[in-house]
């Protein structure tokens, strides 16, 4: 059974590890090896990560047999919108198809609802084999956008947003 609960500073290392486990393989074919070390580096370190957790983002950990295998990390009301965005959303490649990334967005969702926000908004490389998994759980390409990260490299992604349907 997969649990979801708020993550702490004492996990960050754990967050980091799933991070560089995960994109060993999911952008192996996308991004050179300097490029994900730079951005690893740079989104991943414990001071970056303690910085998001300690300023805009809510970081969220799924546990399974009381060990961390996903996180996902979100910012409520982002770009004084009505919106939820999603900046990161992780599972350990021996994980994946267990039920750990609904399990974190369904949790998500519920957040978004409960606090009447109207959109859920992510960022993903363009070139990246999960926007099909999005496209599944109702999201929807809005844009293209390229976004300069510093040292010569680009974020490739599409925006996508799902809308929050009140019943």
């Amino acid at each position: 059974m997969i649990q979801i609960r708020k993550a702490t500073i004492e996990d960050i290392s754990n967050i980091s590890q799933i991070a560089i486990n995960t994109w060993a393989d999911a952008y192996k074919e996308i991004l050179s090896d300097e490029q994900q070390e730079y951005m690893l580096n740079m989104m991943y370190s414990f001071d970056s990560l303690y910085h998001q957790m300690n300023n805009s983002q809510t970081f969220l950990v799924a546990m399974s047999n009381e060990e961390i295998v996903g996180f996902l990390s979100y910012e409520v009301a982002y770009n004084n919108r009505n919106a939820l965005k999603i900046h990161k959303y992780y599972v350990l490649p021996t994980m994946q198809g267990n039920g750990v990334g609904s399990a974190l967005l369904k949790y998500v969702e519920s957040i978004a609802t409960s606090q009447n926000i109207e959109i859920i908004t992510l960022n993903v490389n363009r070139f990246n084999k999960t926007i099909q998994h999005y496209l599944s759980k109702g999201f929807e390409i809005t844009k293209s956008e390229d976004i300069d990260i510093g040292n010569g490299y680009l974020m490739e992604d599409f925006v996508m947003e799902k809308k929050i349907d009140y019943i």
